[in-house]
């Protein structure tokens, strides 16, 4: 055999392990290409699912989960036997030999061998490892819906942070709109002051107004960025980007009747069901203490290896016991009473949650009737404001107007645009917070 050729072998197989290894580290450990980069476009459903990949809230839902799935192997293993393995050996030593007859016999010089395998098996325990493992699979189902709540929690703040970044965006550029506004009429007023057909007060007051613009301009740049820090928390990102938004703030028709929402918030609300799997658990921990009083049937087995020499001696053994509690000072009784207290806890909770639910959906619902109301009237603002600054202006420049009109006007219609933007902002909002009050993603 060749030993070289061998060697030259498991090196390269080892090698090439290592390599693998190496090269799918990467992958394993590095999620995050999942995060957009700031060339990248972006969409309400794009950072949605960013959301819902890389935000830390679901992931200790998640791993709630994974506990409660835990807790219910372990109920389960009640229905399994237990074997266990001991051995072991002892080397007695004598140090003083005084030639007592006791000391002789206790203090021998020997070598000890043992080893036990034994086995254990639950026979019969009136129904506790079956109602143990029924209230942990509602542990888990509970533990599932709180899952749920915290998908449509992220969900509704991607919305609602998606829906604000739009309007600090478009409050900017209305903004930017009224800075050039008065800049054009600080210009007029100038031209028409050096011609000597407009008083200084004009541009005096151009200038005013120009100031304020400028400084209500570096409100809404604050803003959105305020807006870009949010978007970026409510996906989870812990980075600051910024990216290319592929929506405006959308009006879509959405009509459904204030009762359907209470309905549908009363059947869905993953909140709510995990209350209702919480007390079903609640209710077989009752029972669960309850079976305390029963008496426990287990049947055990060993084989044993004992000796100072081999071959060891060897037997075993077999026998069912059973074990009864006949006095624990009560406490079998306080567990069952606490049991049941917390079952009535959960039951006031499901009925406060209820309160909360219709209160979310009334003011959701309510906030979207407003909204809704709101963007047909602001667009006739709009129209309005639009025309009447034309006029203004139109005024000014043909000496029949003062600067207060201008004012009054460019005023009006930046109003009105951001009024109509925050309608659309509400209504998209309310509409959120209606199919988060219903538990919808």
């Amino acid at each position: 055999m060749n030993i070289e050729g061998t060697g030259t072998l498991v090196f390269r197989v080892f090698a090439i392990m290592i390599l693998v290894i190496f090269l799918a580290y990467p992958l394993a450990v590095c999620p995050k290409e999942s995060v957009p980069t700031t060339e990248d476009a972006l969409s309400l459903e794009g950072a949605i699912a960013i959301a819902l990949k890389t935000h830390p809230s679901l992931a200790i839902s998640q791993f709630g989960v994974k506990v409660k799935e835990a807790q219910l192997g372990q109920a389960r293993a009640g229905y399994f036997p237990k074997v266990d393995v001991s051995t072991g050996f002892t080397r007695n030593f004598r140090i003083n030999d005084t030639k007592d007859p006791y000391f002789e016999q206790l203090f021998s010089i020997y070598n000890q061998n043992t080893g036990k395998v034994s086995f254990r098996q639950t026979i019969f325990d009136f129904g506790r490892t079956p109602t143990n493992v029924a209230a942990k699979k509602l542990d888990v189902q509970s533990s599932r819906m709180d899952l749920d709540d915290s998908i449509t929690t992220v969900v509704k703040n991607v919305k609602s942070s998606y829906y604000a970044l739009l309007k600090a965006k478009q409050s900017l550029d209305v903004n930017r709109e009224a800075v050039m506004q008065y800049e054009k009429h600080l210009s007029q007023a100038t031209a028409f002051f050096e011609g000597g057909t407009k008083p200084r007060y004009d541009v005096t007051k151009a200038e005013v107004d120009l100031s304020s613009a400028r400084l209500d301009l570096i409100d809404a740049e604050n803003s959105l960025n305020l807006a870009w820090v949010n978007l970026n928390n409510a996906m989870g990102i812990d980075v600051d980007r910024r990216y290319r938004l592929t929506e405006n703030l959308p009006f879509e028709p959405y009509t459904v009747p204030v009762e359907t929402i209470l309905e549908t918030a009363y059947r869905n609300r993953p909140d709510l069901k995990s209350l209702f799997a919480q007390k079903a658990s609640a209710e077989q921990a009752v029972a669960l203490a309850q079976k305390e009083y029963y008496p426990q049937f287990t049947g055990s087995a060993e084989y044993n290896a004992a000796g100072s020499r081999y071959p060891l001696g060897q037997g075993w053994l077999a026998g069912i016991s059973m074990s009864l509690n006949l006095f624990d000072g009560l406490s079998t009784t306080y567990k069952v009473a606490e049991a049941a207290a917390n079952v009535m806890t959960l039951k006031a909770k499901i009925d406060n949650l209820r309160l909360q639910v219709m209160l979310d959906v009334k003011q959701a619902y309510l906030a979207f009737v407003r909204a809704r109301e709101a963007i047909s009237t602001t667009e006739v603002q709009m129209r309005q404001a639009r025309e009447n600054l034309e006029l203004a202006n139109l005024r000014y420049e043909s000496g029949l107007g003062n600067p207060v009109e201008v004012t009054d006007a460019t005023v009006s219609l930046s109003k009105a645009k951001l009024s109509n933007i925050g309608a659309l902002y509400d209504y998209m909002t309310a509409r959120a917070n209606i199919e988060k009050a219903m538990g919808n993603r």
